[in-house]
């Protein structure tokens, strides 16, 4: 249980954090009404969230050589 409860709170700081820095946002396009006698109107909203797109690129990287020493062994010059 206490397990469940944690999960649940880092989504909702997740969720939180994501509205905050604009990633996520919800915009109410039909506001609620109660039912008088009958009827009634749920609200609805539009969710704009932001996009994230993944590649690869193949690049040659320049990785330096190194060389370890032993002691006692003579030391190379390069």
């Amino acid at each position: 249980m206490r397990a469940f409860l944690v999960m649940l709170g880092i989504v909702a700081l997740a969720i939180l954090a994501a509205m905050l820095t604009g990633f996520l946002r919800f915009d109410q396009t039909q506001p609620a009404q109660l039912p008088r006698l009958e009827g009634g109107q749920a609200p609805k909203f539009n969710a704009d969230v932001g996009r994230i797109s993944v590649g690869t690129e193949n690049k040659t990287v320049a990785v330096p050589d190194v060389k370890v020493q032993k002691p006692g062994e003579p030391a190379t010059q390069q």
